[in-house]
């Protein structure tokens, strides 16, 4: 016994020693792949980023999944910069999969760590991250990560090639490097010497990548935090940008798919007679369900309609005893409060005696919200084309994902992933939906059924809104204790709701992911506000709802808690929101800079004129940091006589570090205002004996035109990293509109969606 206990702490200690080891070896580089880059005749290949054609195109590889966002333009700008070519020049490629463009970001800012936090273990955990992710992560889109990500790879692929190119074109006429400049795409020397980047391509693609780079400082600039259109804005304005659904191969075939509508079921048995007498169907099949899917019935047709229709001959009998047959929504809801009642949750963070705080508050202030669950709702539902040929298969897919949807498929069709070549399309809108592979492990079932011909599987709008990984609802108490003096002494926050990463992990892995999740408490525990004390936690409730990323994940629903209970708190203690606010910021000067800017640019504290039809308007206004950006937002809204909501404008400010580019960070407040007001306003998911009953917009309501408010944006200028920009725009936009109603009507509403007594 004793020497078996040797052998094992011997093995521990040197498989710890192992690790440290590894720890501390140099990052690998993030410039070369493993495999070159192909190529087409003409083109020379720089480096894992980078190819220059014979013609003078830069051809940017852009390895982020393009969903509205923008990123393949601002990927591109960093890299055309420092390499000072023609933007005229400039185009993107999606570059097939390899480690080096694994996101290190998005792992990082997974970490449960403070912002302000800045210790020796949140040093040592986010390089350690950053060195696994390199070798074994994923090449993900999410997280509002994807500059962030890539600023410093993309800035030295660029900065590398163009010392390369000066180091070609100096040997051609033997002259020194460093007396060479360039200037939009052309090399030159103070001889009156000038060479194009196509000419220099080939003869400095063969130079070796400079050891180091000096990097431009922000002075130097030239595209970087200028508003550039979008490089795919063109395409997508006159129909010829491929999104998944608008893919045509030749001999494609089509599938649609119905799922058992109750969460969790199967099918029972089917009848495909009606389905199998109309011309054109091909096949109809049991489907299974997939890396927590839905199982069903497809049916392999040659057009998307053909197969919509013989769907609807198919009769299938459900079995529906799964775990959520029982399951109502309100009911859940309940329970997740009940919990509160008797579970103090994990702490994500603790900050001073608040247990005194309270015991000797001269008063209390509490309150509880809850937040439902949300659909995502892309515009595009699921869709995935697989073509199987017994020892390969080819995926055209939107995912945010390449690297799992080809895992995915593989598996299915049994397949070693590297026989699986995954085309990532233009993505419809996602909002984290497309960062699940559930539908292409079914459609790699469905194209096994027809081999050697390309087999594109749709899912209708119902089908994708009823069998979703839903945003968790969430059930939240907050309490503030206040001394004789009418000063904030401490607050205590608890909240109870599923947890998404584990859930993740298990269905995507098979592993669990232990009870620890950042995205569990992030917008409550993570915020700059300076308690004298506090306590904020979480329980995790499991439950038998598909949950999954939703835009701004935790942030989403803990703003609005926070942000209204903050509010509470100033009206309690009789001071102005934003003063308030101000006082419990004195060492983030940041933070008020934002907060400054959008109640400066909103005119807080003056008169507002009515609305349009004589009925009183007010402001609200919130302030919340995610994704590494400051948001405040300032809300004008109103009521009409019939209870109506109305917002008539918003005036956002933001920190997001170096604004690369201004169009993108602005249509990414107005898309974020947008989805945040459509779900503070309509979202919800309700769910009876285990079935959603929603199935489409009608019921499931989206801003319309004719209610979108005039959004005003509002950048702060700086030097600084960049940071997230798709999400951070949302989480203020609940809370700042249910502030607004506050001062219109006196009713604190506490539950989303926000509806008046």
């Amino acid at each position: 016994m004793s020497s078996r206990r040797r052998f094992i702490l011997g093995s521990l200690a040197v498989g710890a020693a192992l690790v440290v080891g590894w720890g501390v070896l140099p990052a690998r580089q993030r410039l070369q792949g493993s495999r070159p880059l192909p190529f087409e005749p003409g083109q020379s290949v720089f480096s894992g980023w980078l190819k220059i054609a014979a013609d003078g195109s830069v051809i940017v590889q852009t390895p982020k999944s393009e969903m509205g966002q923008g990123v393949h333009t601002a990927l591109a700008m960093v890299l055309a910069d420092e390499l000072d070519a023609d933007w005229a020049t400039v185009r993107v490629e999606h570059p097939p999969l390899d480690a080096i463009y694994n996101n290190q970001a998005m792992m990082i800012d997974g970490l449960p760590f403070h912002p302000d936090s800045m210790g020796m273990v949140k040093q040592l955990s986010a390089w350690l991250t950053a060195k696994s992710m390199r070798e074994f992560g994923l090449q993900v889109t999410g997280g509002s990560s994807s500059l962030k990500d890539l600023w410093l790879p993309m800035r030295e692929a660029g900065a590398s090639a163009r010392a390369m190119l000066l180091a070609a074109a100096a040997a051609q006429w033997g002259v020194k490097p460093e007396d060479c400049t360039v200037r939009a795409g052309v090399v030159g020397h103070p001889s009156g010497k000038t060479a194009t980047f196509g000419a220099l391509a080939t003869a400095a693609a063969q130079m070796p990548l400079p050891e180091t780079v000096v990097l431009k400082n922000p002075g130097q600039f030239s595209l970087v935090g200028k508003p550039m259109r979008r490089i795919e804005a063109a395409t997508k304005g006159n129909g010829r940008a491929v999104f998944g659904l608008d893919l045509q191969l030749p001999n494609m075939l089509f599938a649609s798919v119905r799922m058992c509508p109750t969460l969790g079921g199967k099918v029972e048995a089917f009848d495909a007679g009606g389905a199998q007498a109309l011309s054109g169907v091909k096949k109809v099949l049991q489907v299974a369900g997939h890396h927590g899917g839905a199982a069903g019935v497809a049916v392999i047709a040659d057009s998307p309609w053909l197969a919509l229709k013989a769907l609807a001959e198919v009769k299938v009998r459900w079995n529906e005893t799964a775990g959520a047959a029982s399951l109502s929504s309100p009911a859940a809801l309940d329970s997740l409060a009940s919990v509160l009642d008797n579970d103090e949750g994990l702490a994500y963070f603790t900050q001073g005696a608040v247990d005194d705080a309270f015991r000797t508050a001269a008063r209390t202030v509490r309150a509880e919200y809850r937040a439902p669950w949300l659909a995502h709702m892309p515009l595009e539902p699921s869709n995935c084309t697989v073509q199987f040929d017994e020892d390969k298969a080819t995926v055209w897919v939107p995912t945010q994902v390449p690297g799992l949807a080809r895992r995915a498929a593989a598996l299915v069709l049994g397949l070693p992933s590297e026989a699986v070549t995954v085309n990532v399309q233009f993505l419809g809108g996602s909002f984290g939906r497309r960062l699940e592979v559930d539908f292409v492990g079914q459609a790699a079932e469905i194209a096994r059924a027809m081999p050697g011909v390309p087999v594109q599987t749709f899912w209708s709008r119902a089908e994708d809104t009823q069998h979703d990984f839903y945003r968790p609802a969430c059930v939240s108490r907050w309490e503030a204790a206040v001394d004789g003096q009418g000063r904030l002494t401490g607050v205590r926050s608890v909240s109870a709701g599923q947890a998404i990463v584990p859930e993740v992990l298990s269905r995507l892995f098979g592993v669990y992911g232990g009870p620890l999740d950042k995205t569990a408490s992030e917008g409550a525990f993570d915020q700059p506000y300076e308690w004298p004390a506090a306590r904020i936690a979480h329980a995790n409730v499991a439950l038998p709802i598909p949950v999954g990323f939703w835009r701004s994940v935790g942030h989403s629903h803990h703003a609005f808690f926070k942000e209204s209970f903050v509010d509470e708190c100033a009206a309690a203690l009789g001071q102005d929101a934003v003063a308030f606010r101000l006082g419990l910021l004195k060492n983030h000067p940041r933070h008020v800079a934002v907060l400054r800017l959008a109640a400066e640019r909103a005119g807080w504290g003056t008169p507002l004129a009515p609305a349009p039809d004589g009925v009183k308007k007010a402001r609200g206004v919130a302030l919340h940091q995610s994704f590494g950006s400051i948001v405040a937002q300032v809300v004008e809204a109103s009521v009409a006589a019939d209870k109506t909501i109305r917002v008539h404008r918003v005036v956002a400010a933001v920190d997001c570090g170096t604004p690369v580019n201004p169009n993108h960070i602005a249509q990414q407040m107005e898309s974020a205002v947008v989805y945040g007001l459509s779900a503070a306003l309509y979202g919800e998911i309700t769910l009876e004996k285990g079935r959603v009953q929603q199935s489409n917009f009608h019921d499931y309501g989206l801003l319309r035109i004719d209610s979108c408010p005039e959004i005003e944006t509002h950048i702060i200028p700086s030097v600084s990293h960049p940071e997230g920009m798709g999400e951070p725009g949302l989480p203020p936009i609940a809370p700042a509109l249910a502030s607004a109603l506050f001062a219109l009507t006196g009713q604190r509403l506490r539950a989303l969606p926000l509806q008046l007594a």
